[in-house]
């Protein structure tokens, strides 16, 4: 009776390529297809641990904590000046799911920069914004603008202590003129004074007071 032999079954190639292809631990540097490099440890094929990624497209890079495959922990993220070409720090601190959240400091083309809490992205929390034009915000935030209760101090030092809301004095609130020695209390809308009392506030040590002082009732 014949006996019928079949082929011995044999692996693929591609099925030993793919596993020597599979990435965990430390690596060197990795290309992807569209330039992009990445060095540092990996798990599962994602990039989880310490590494750091370089964008082809902008310069940028990113150094910190990553977990599987998205940018989670403490870490740095920098673009190179477009006119010195030197690296620029944009963002320093925690991030979770690909995006800035916790505590840190973003620094801003401008030369203004926010120190305080992230959410999703965006600025949420407490934290200090300090502007091009020298005043200084610290407070509530909520998705990138103050909302709550926050100081705003002017360059002139004059302040505003209160409430606010999508990025406006709103709510109870006291503004000090300091370089007049008044102060104004009351209630304010969309940044706008609705009602309240006007008092010489430290009038004798004021710079620029006003000609008359304001009489008492």
């Amino acid at each position: 009776m014949p006996v019928v032999k079949y082929p011995r079954a044999t692996e693929p190639l591609w099925h030993k390529w793919d596993r020597k292809a599979q990435k965990c631990g430390l690596r060197h540097t990795v290309y992807a297809v569209n330039g992009d490099q990445y060095t540092g440890e990996w798990l599962d094929n994602l990039k989880h641990g310490k590494g750091t990624q370089l964008w082809k497209s902008t310069r940028a890079i990113y150094s910190g904590d990553w977990k599987f495959g998205k940018r989670d922990g403490y870490g740095s993220y920098s673009i190179p000046d477009p006119v010195t070409k030197e690296y620029r720090k944009v963002y320093t601190g925690w991030w979770k799911n690909d995006q800035k959240c916790g505590y840190g400091t973003m620094y801003y083309p401008s030369g203004e920069h926010y120190e305080g809490e992230w959410s999703r992205g965006l600025r949420s929390g407490w934290g200090r914004s300090y502007y091009q034009d020298g005043s200084i915000y610290e407070g509530q935030w909520l998705e990138d603008q103050p909302h709550g209760l926050g100081m705003l101090r002017l360059s002139s030092e004059n302040r505003y202590e209160g409430g606010w809301k999508d990025g406006k004095k709103h709510g109870p609130g006291k503004f000090f003129y300091l370089d007049k020695g008044q102060l104004f209390e009351g209630i304010w809308s969309t940044d706008v004074p609705k009602c309240g009392i006007l008092i010489d506030f430290g009038r004798n040590e004021a710079p620029a007071p006003t000609q008359y002082p304001i009489p008492k009732v």
